[in-house]
């Protein structure tokens, strides 16, 4: 079995854009889709160098890496529009999505980065294989929009991370595997923005061929008022050895056929819808034959090679008709140009007016949020919500504290990490007092168990050396009696003679001088140890803590 492409590609400048900033590619080995960004200068360029910088890859991916190849390509388009914005300045902060499909056999490497989609058709299973960078996805990723609310937000073609010159592109890269009889279909969001995926679905379900499934789709998305540029690449997997025939032929189309062989006027779907919308805006007949790919009949065979001053006989009441009719129709044409204009743009000024109104309200809504989080390992109060718009942080540091999040008990650290919400700035603050008086709380039961474990030993009650004597030769009692007898008084006899001396038989006992000579100095020794070394006061736990276990011995 051997696996090719069978594709088609199509690109609509819309009803509402006056040119494509829409580039697109379809090659047998690669398929890549750029939508250049509305909002910013020189989507168009944008897009095509995104395009170009990933044509070079169309070629034999046998034994190569694929996806390191079109991180590569990312890379140096990235590198190519910086430098394009530092030599015109007007280019600054162009920027372009990017979805791209390069097959090696059935193996399919997935490059995508912004809000241009990749869907896969598989027996019957319709889904989509890319993931939106953009504010509404992350709103339904973090559970605080549905799918059904983000699909008509306001806000929905707000790209968070695009191919831009301004910063590094961080695209999304996989593997897939490819079947035959799948079908893939890459679009801008000028398609999966007013079509839903279920009638995209019912469409590629029910036409088989490519050209005509596409060219439904551009019609699905002009009835629905093409507000913006419509590009889609339609491509089935098949199996050459079956007998299908693979395309080979290289396509281009979009902005990036800008040159010698751009059309002058973007190409324009030949839709009723699309009819509907030059003939309202007060486009000619010119115009309108130029979508259809047709010119309007000017002179009948019979005039050819005639002077314009001329005509033949039997066709002046005709040409004098006509004269009158175009003399009727082109005022009225003209004047309801000149009607319509106005309100054009009045109501681009109004919806303009309203998009402005509704930003600054939400800016301003979100400015009434507090939060407490970390900023450089230290509690910090935070005035916004913490959520990024397009690289721009809406949040605003408004006091950093001296409160190490290292020193926060574990459970409160965890929290602190994932921001706390406050209502106000008092309540932010109520939160930085509670956090603070935890803080001093675990500082000192630190200190409490600290002087716990420094603390000397206590040593033996101090006795003197008499009873000690005596406790241990009569015992308590004996020995409290004898020291209660009172001493008898010396005599005059004996108080006059001198002191004799004492017998060698009153000597002291070992025991004794043991007791006289070893006891007394050791006790003398200790006292001037404790002396020496002084015991700090023991660290006092602030009223407002929970005493902890060990913490107050």
């Amino acid at each position: 079995m051997s696996i090719a492409l069978h594709y088609t590609v199509r690109s609509d400048v819309g009803l509402l854009r006056e040119g494509n900033e829409d580039s697109a590619y379809a090659g047998p080995h690669l398929l890549a889709i750029a939508d250049g960004m509305g909002g910013h200068a020189a989507g168009e360029v944008a897009s095509a160098v995104a395009i170009a910088t990933l044509a070079p890859l169309d070629a034999d991916t046998a034994g190569i890496d694929m996806l390191q190849a079109l991180a590569d390509a990312i890379a140096q388009a990235n590198a190519e529009l910086r430098q394009i914005a530092r030599a015109d300045p007007s280019t600054e902060g162009m920027g372009t999505t990017l979805t791209a499909l390069l097959w090696s056999g059935d193996e399919v490497a997935l490059c995508h980065i912004g809000d241009s989609r990749a869907y896969l058709l598989r027996d019957d299973e319709y889904h989509r294989i890319t993931h939106d960078h953009t504010l509404v996805q992350s709103l339904v990723d973090e559970g605080k929009l549905t799918p059904e609310a983000a699909a008509s937000h306001p806000q929905r073609s707000l790209v968070m991370r695009a191919l831009q010159s301004s910063v590094p592109a961080e695209p999304d890269l996989a593997m897939l595997k490819a079947k035959v009889g799948d079908r893939y279909l890459l679009c801008s969001d000028g398609l999966s923005d007013v079509v839903s995926d279920e009638t995209v679905h019912k469409t590629l379900t029910e036409l088989a061929d490519l050209d005509e499934a596409v060219g439904q789709l551009i019609d699905l998305a002009i009835r629905s008022g093409g507000p913006d540029n419509i590009t889609c690449i339609l491509a089935d997997v098949i199996d050459t050895d079956a007998g299908q025939r693979p395309s080979t032929d290289v396509v281009v189309v979009g902005a990036l056929t800008g040159g010698s062989d751009q059309p002058v006027q973007p190409v324009r779907s030949d839709s009723p819808a699309a009819r509907a919308h030059l003939l309202a805006s007060g486009r000619n007949g010119a115009t309108l034959a130029a979508a259809a790919g047709t010119m309007p009949v000017m002179a009948s065979a019979s005039t050819a090679g005639m002077d314009p001053g001329t005509q033949p006989e039997g066709e002046a009441a005709q040409g004098d008709y006509d004269d009158e009719d175009d003399e009727d129709d082109d005022p009225m044409l003209v004047r309801s140009a000149r009607r319509r204009w106005p309100v054009v743009s009045v109501t681009l000024l109004v919806l303009l007016a309203v998009v402005g109104a509704g930003s600054l309200y939400g800016w301003r809504i979100t400015q009434d949020e507090y939060y407490v989080g970390v900023a450089d390992g230290m509690v910090v109060v935070y005035r916004g919500v913490n959520e990024a718009v397009a690289g721009l942080s809406l949040s605003s540091m408004v006091r950093r504290t001296n409160i190490p999040l290292t020193a926060v008990p574990s459970g409160e650290a965890g929290q602190i990490q994932a921001t706390i919400p406050a209502v106000s700035l008092r309540a932010a603050y109520k939160i930085v007092s509670r956090i603070r008086q935890d803080y001093r709380c675990a500082v000192a039961q630190a200190d409490i168990r600290k002087w716990v474990a420094h603390q000397p030993t206590t040593t033996a009650k101090k006795t003197t050396a008499g009873k000690t004597k005596q406790s241990a030769r009569f015992g308590r009692t004996t020995a409290k009696r004898l020291s209660a007898r009172p001493k008898p008084k010396p005599t005059n006899s004996q108080a006059g003679k001198p002191a004799a001396r004492p017998a060698a038989s009153a000597a002291p006992t070992p025991a004794s001088k043991h007791t006289a000579a070893g006891q007394a100095p050791t006790h003398t020794a200790n006292q001037r140890v404790n002396a020496l070394v002084p015991v700090p006061p023991k660290p006092v736990l602030p009223p407002f803590c929970s005493p902890s276990t060990g913490a107050g011995r």
